[in-house]
């Protein structure tokens, strides 16, 4: 396709010469190209890139235009025809994540600001669907829970522990109600549909906790992908980010005063996410407690830990580590696939 000169190419992911070009390119913008994208595209001028843009499930993201073409129009050309791609894929909300200063670039393109982590990154977002209806859905989800201040924790459970567990309930003992956010991604060994239900059955006990879907708005591919890939330069970013975003838009909306986290002896990613949130929510109101892990024989329960003594088959072990609802889960026959999966894999989310 041509416009003006310039020729748009749909980039072969799999030609290491076509990706080698648009990861140089990127480069100049201090950008670097994620393998994992779905769906990348590159516009030519006479042989030379002059703009790429990649798609990765409902995120518009490495959208960039050489220096000497911004302004010419060519940000909407990359924009709108990943939004055609995403369209053609049934996807009909996109997210775009870029760095603060370029974020006025999209608001003409129909894109509005989620929230920025100022000189980190910015999110914004257009399509069917945005944050306000997602935060109107939470304060549905949660209007049986008692008056009175409100804790939130934000947690992935794969799988459910004891420590999971202990936490929660210290937050509600606590206070009057509780949120427990589900990581929905479903970037995990335990299925997104089997950590809800782990969770709300280990807490089944509670009548003032909440136990709800985290949705795309928190520690999502949009707003926390170094979450679930690590090593990543961009994870102050991300962190600062999704902090951001629950802060000033999440917590209002549900009456949160207070979120628990558990500290964090093992993964360096969710210790930078601990302490984005201690920078961040305190100067919106918000207290930040760090709950010590709970330990067994002198070693504090991880997710991790039942993985491996899953791995080990370790059944015994694995008892003292999680309720009786997870085990119960662990011993069945529904489990099976999850069993196989975790025995295969070494991953640690």
């Amino acid at each position: 396709m041509e416009w003006g000169n310039i020729e748009k190419r749909i980039v072969n992911l799999k030609n290491a010469v076509e990706v080698a070009a648009v990861r140089s390119f990127l480069e100049r913008f201090e950008l670097s190209f994620d393998e994992t994208v779905d769906y990348t595209l590159a516009f030519y001028r006479e042989e030379g890139l002059v703009a790429t843009g990649s798609l990765q499930g409902e995120v518009l993201r490495n959208i960039a235009i050489d220096e000497t073409l911004q302004g010419a129009g060519l940000t909407s050309q990359v924009v709108s025809s990943l939004m055609s791609e995403a369209a053609r894929r049934g996807q009909y909300h996109y997210f775009l994540y870029t760095k603060p200063d370029k974020a006025h670039l999209f608001n003409a393109l129909g894109f509005q600001l989620v929230a920025q982590a100022d000189s980190y990154a910015a999110l914004l977002e257009t399509g069917l669907g945005s944050i306000a209806s997602y935060c109107r859905s939470l304060v549905t989800c949660t209007a049986h829970l008692p008056q009175g201040p409100r804790a939130a924790l934000v947690v992935n459970c794969n799988p459910f522990t004891l420590g999971h567990q202990a936490v929660i309930a210290k937050a509600a003992r606590e206070n009057a109600a509780v949120i427990v956010l589900v990581v929905s991604e479903d970037k995990s060994l335990f299925p997104f549909e089997v950590r809800l239900k782990l969770i709300k059955e280990g807490l089944a006990d509670y009548s003032n906790v909440a136990v709800v879907p985290g949705g795309k708005y928190i520690v999502s591919a949009a707003t926390f992908p170094g979450y679930f890939t690590k090593g990543q330069q961009t994870v102050a970013a991300q962190t600062r980010l999704d902090a951001t975003i629950f802060a000033t838009r999440i917590a209002p909306e549900l009456g949160i005063t207070v979120r628990y986290v558990g500290d964090e002896p093992y993964c360096p990613v969710t210790n930078a996410y601990n302490q984005a949130l201690q920078d961040i929510l305190p100067a919106h109101g918000i207290g930040v407690k760090v709950m010590p892990r709970l330990a067994v024989e002198g070693e504090a329960i991880s997710a991790s830990r039942v993985r491996e003594l899953i791995r080990q088959e370790q059944w015994e072990a694995v008892r003292l580590l999680v309720p009786d609802s997870t085990y119960r889960y662990l011993t069945s026959p529904e489990a099976v696939a999850v069993l196989a999966a975790i025995r295969q894999s070494n991953s640690r989310h």
